[in-house]
């Protein structure tokens, strides 16, 4: 058995590992980068950018139906559902190859595509050969996760990997999980003709935690299509090339029976830290066998090893995960000298139609707070939204009632990624409701809704007087 003596080692070569790969580059070329599955992340191959092909074809296909609104009459669109999967494949073909690229530019000393095992703290066994290292970097994922009743479903169950591998559009798919990927994936096939059912379990919509917002925006999803976000599931079983799901109908009450060609398992993805030997090591692990890290750091307790990315089971984003790549191997690679990354402010959002989005603080974290109060703004008779036909929505701002700390929020908007941005920047420069209100506000446009929220949020505001540079809202309340 051959063995190998490296500065770093980097389990993974996803969103978090490449990242940290770099990071740790620029203190050593002593180093080794481990891939135990194929190369190209999920976000590229199953995840943000597959998906978001499926979605823009849905969009194309609502906008035709839509158009009747604006007195502009079109014939039912047909959707040929080998064209809409075959783009969807030919397009994370060409994302996942902009990875790949960047892989084949690693020299190959520097990086190895067999499963890695711990023997030790600083011992890997690496298929049939030893590499030991100053310092590991565990970034190795997460993985779909399947409720163990569904497995005597056979083929008849897929997760989201699965879908972009379709030739074509099945005729009905039942999801279960109304969280990111089921909402994105189960509204963009029904839009694309494909006959949906989408069951929850907790009533909830994940990843909000507003109540408000919540219900709001089942009501909103349950006016397109079928939704129960707390199902009473009688029975599930296969039946030939189908499934055969009896179930209480929410909305009246009544026992049914459908049929569906699949059954998409969306209900949550979990940490690949199985079979690691992570059981060998010194680590503190969890509940869930993930071992305790500092955020700020990405160090395991006080050892020698990090962790990144959804493998430590905090929020499987991109964005995070290369935050935390670059924090986990820049660590690594100057060790034992341990440095605080950059972390951001929390950004979270949903590609559904109108789109969900989770800004700072989450309003489960600030409920128990007795300062906080909340600004509010419906987008139903927003001036822009109403003129594109977009008007569903509901925006809470959470603000520290004594100096106008803008917090946090949460909300359900058409175009919500853009306006996520701003209040996530926003945030990240701690400003004031004061603050934000002084910003320009175009009109028309979507950012008056913004405006908006403040306003309400200022009236609720603990002010002992009147700033000399409030603007003319603060003034008029004098």
């Amino acid at each position: 058995m051959s063995s190998r003596q490296v500065d770093v080692a980097v389990i993974g070569a996803g969103s978090a590992g490449l990242p940290a790969f770099r990071a740790a580059r620029k203190h050593t070329e002593n180093l080794v980068l481990i891939e135990g599955g194929v190369y190209g992340t999920t976000c590229a191959r199953v995840g943000c950018m597959p998906s978001k092909l499926l979605i823009a074809a849905a969009e194309a296909a609502h906008s035709v139906e839509a158009a009747a609104g604006f007195g502009v009459h079109a014939a039912k669109p047909i959707i040929n559902g080998e064209e809409v999967m075959r783009r969807v494949r030919r397009e994370r073909d060409r994302f996942v190859g902009f990875v790949l690229e960047g892989v084949e530019n690693i020299d190959e000393k520097h990086h190895i595509q067999k499963h890695a095992v711990f023997l030790d703290n600083h011992t890997l066994q690496v298929g049939d050969s030893i590499v030991e290292a100053k310092t590991i970097v565990i970034a190795t994922g997460s993985s779909p996760t399947v409720i163990p009743k569904f497995a005597e479903l056979g083929d008849r169950l897929i997760v989201n990997d699965d879908i972009f591998e379709w030739q074509t559009l099945p005729e009905s798919v039942a999801v279960f999980g109304p969280g990111v990927i089921g909402l994105e994936l189960g509204q963009a096939l029904h839009r694309l003709g494909v006959r949906i059912r989408l069951f929850g379990r907790s009533g909830s919509l994940k990843p909000l935690t507003d109540m408000g917002i919540r219900d709001y925006a089942v009501k909103v999803f349950q006016e397109e299509f079928p939704l129960d976000a707390k199902a009473n599931i009688l029975g599930m079983e296969r039946k030939g090339e189908q499934v055969m799901i009896r179930f209480v109908d929410c909305e009246d009450g009544v026992e049914k029976l459908e049929n569906f060609d699949y059954v998409l398992a969306a209900t949550g993805r979990s940490p690949n830290v199985k079979n690691f030997g992570l059981e060998n090591t010194s680590l503190e692990l969890d509940s869930r066998g993930v071992p305790i890290f500092d955020p700020v750091t990405m160090q395991c307790g006080d050892s020698s090893i990090f962790i990144a990315g959804d493998a430590n089971n905090v929020l499987p984003l991109l964005h995070e995960a290369a935050d935390e790549g670059f924090i986990a191997g820049d660590n690594a690679g100057r060790f034992p000298e341990i440095n605080p990354g950059l972390r951001r402010s929390p950004l979270s959002i949903v590609f559904c139609d109108p789109q969900i989005a989770m800004v700072g603080q989450a309003w489960r974290e600030l409920a128990v707070q007795e300062n906080v109060v909340v600004g509010k703004i419906s987008f139903e008779g927003q001036g822009r939204s109403r003129v594109m036909l977009k008007n569903k929505g509901l925006m809470h701002l959470y603000a520290d009632r004594e100096s106008g700390l803008f917090l946090g929020s949460e909300f359900i908007a058409p175009h919500a990624e853009h306006l996520a941005h701003l209040l996530a920047w926003a945030i990240d420069d701690q400003m004031t409701v004061l603050q934000l209100l002084r910003k320009p506000f175009y009109h028309p446009t979507m950012e008056e809704a913004v405006q908006g929220a403040l306003r309400d949020l200022l009236k609720k505001l603990k002010l002992p007087t009147t700033p000399p540079d409030a603007p003319p809202e603060l003034e008029a309340l004098d």
